[in-house]
């Protein structure tokens, strides 16, 4: 007989079909996270600190997850209905640009009263997705894929970003492989140790297209799907028509921002350096997925 499914009760509501965000870091996952912001009934999170420091713990020691299915679902479980609680106190601990997509409301960003249905956007999700549907057997993933030029670009302008790279704190010689670092083989080790700060962001994203296509081919088409950021960029409308019919909600218009900052910034930012180290990096990812010149 197969496990009873458990059942989170979260402000006294259970929670059913929740909607996880991931993608590579400034892939647009915050856009998208707004919009169901402003979706009716929905309570989505980005960053809340339960839930940040099992994210990343999982997604830069990935072994701690393997064999330990259970339990990891419990802890990812946990940290969700400490997160999904409504409390000023708990607007106060989210990352800003989740408190900046309160959608004018003056201390919580939900009406508990109105929540029928929960999500998160948070960074570094992509990492644990397998084991989200661990804990959330009924939840949804919408995964953002951009150029990847545009993603180092602004990836580059990122203290935060960046910080995982520094000495001490990258740990590719005690875990491997490392997705969170995009380095799969040893060859990948010791082209990272020679990387500039583009060319390390660039594996970063490479290993998110990796991991992303693991989950397009495990994964069924009700259970995950795929936007581009620059389809989102076009079309703002169109997408949120589709997200809307994949997890069956009247999904609001995602903000954009202009285009000029939001698409091609590689061409005016980064240097020639930078792009070939680039293609050395991920010029093959680039082209599979649609973005090589």
């Amino acid at each position: 007989m197969p496990p009873r499914p458990h059942i989170l009760v979260v402000n006294g509501r259970k929670v059913r079909q929740p909607v996880f965000v991931v993608g590579a870091p400034h892939s647009g996952a915050d856009l998208i996270a707004r919009a169901l912001k402003r979706t009716p009934g929905f309570h989505v999170t980005v960053g809340q600190p339960s839930v940040l420091h099992v994210v990343y713990a999982f997604a830069r020691t990935p072994s701690i997850q393997q064999g330990r299915g259970d339990a990891v679902a419990t802890v990812l479980r946990d940290a969700f209905a400490q997160a999904w609680q409504v409390s000023a106190h708990a607007c106060m601990t989210c990352r800003p640009e989740c408190r900046a997509a309160r959608a004018g409301q003056a201390r919580t960003c939900v009406d508990e009263r109105a929540i029928t249905r929960y999500g998160d956007a948070s960074p570094a999700l992509i990492y644990c997705a397998e084991s989200l549907l661990d804990a959330f057997p009924d939840a949804r993933i919408i995964q953002l894929i951009r150029d990847g030029r545009d993603v180092v670009t602004d990836m580059l302008a990122d203290p935060e970003e960046l910080a995982w790279f520094r000495p001490g704190v990258a740990n590719l010689a005690g875990e491997f492989p490392n997705p969170f670092y995009g380095t799969e083989t040893e060859d990948d080790v010791a082209a990272w140790q020679k990387l500039s700060a583009a060319g390390r962001c660039a594996m970063r994203w490479r290993g998110s297209v990796h991991k992303m296509a693991r989950l397009r081919s495990s994964l069924g088409a009700d259970v995950l799907t795929t936007f581009r950021y620059e389809e989102m960029m076009a079309d703002p409308q169109g997408v949120a028509r589709s997200l809307g019919a994949f997890i069956d909600a009247k999904v609001a218009r995602p903000d954009t921002p202009p285009k000029r900052s939001g698409t091609d910034r590689w061409r005016r930012v980064l240097s020639p350096a930078q792009l070939g180290e680039i293609e050395r990096v991920a010029g093959q990812q680039l082209r599979r997925v649609g973005y090589g010149e």
